[in-house]
């Protein structure tokens, strides 16, 4: 089980120091990006991923939640990404060659989908891809609750892809109950900001999100 900690819900004045919190912990970091326009929020870009890329060895697991992510996709690259994943909202006929960009700088690649998109929608693409990630909220804001009718996008996509390897992502609303959902129907990557940097004790909150 890989857990991705979200750098969301961290201190953004002391982004280094809760990076380090969680670094004994995790191997994941994930850093979720927003232009206001995709989503109704506005994150961070790609000076603060070239900061964090300094701050941390961890693994950059880069979410674009961004429109015309090709746009992008080499500038987030250069500053220290390790995995860039796209949403097919904001691709659609142009996922392929999305997905195919950021496999060509050296990099995983990953596909979203947001919780009204349907798994045979991008049924063609998901074994071209190294992710699948699967969003058990509205994207945008962080601590919202877990919608259970997309755990079961977890399965399906499971069910449809060829490939051992793929990892299947979930973000929004994990907790150790949610997490548990998630693993039931297949997931093998948890995402989770405010479980984790809302913990009191992020080691143990870490931990619960594998506990079967």
């Amino acid at each position: 089980m890989i857990i991705s900690p979200s750098i969301l819900s961290a201190d953004f004045a002391n982004l280094k120091a809760d990076i380090k919190k969680v670094e004994p912990y995790v191997k994941w970091l994930h850093i979720d990006v927003m232009d206001g326009h995709f989503v109704p929020n506005i994150s961070i870009g790609v000076p603060v991923v070239k900061s964090v890329r300094k701050a941390t060895n961890l693994f950059l697991d880069t979410h674009l939640m961004i429109e015309n992510p090709q746009n992008y996709v080499e500038a987030f690259y250069k500053a220290g990404s390790n995995l860039i994943t796209v949403h097919y909202e904001a691709t659609l006929d142009n996922t392929l060659n999305v997905i195919n960009q950021i496999k060509n700088l050296g990099l995983k690649a990953g596909l979203s989908i947001k919780p009204k998109t349907k798994v045979s929608e991008i049924e063609k693409y998901i074994d071209f891809c190294d992710l699948i990630l699967v969003m058990t909220v509205e994207p945008g804001f962080g601590g919202q609750s877990f919608m259970n009718d997309c755990a079961l996008k977890i399965k399906e996509i499971k069910e449809l892809s060829k490939k051992e390897d793929l990892i299947i992502q979930v973000d929004g609303g994990i907790n150790n109950n949610t997490a548990k959902i998630c693993t039931k129907y297949g997931a093998n990557s948890l995402v989770a900001g405010s479980y984790i940097y809302g913990a009191e004790d992020i080691e143990h909150a870490i931990k619960s999100l594998t506990e079967k």
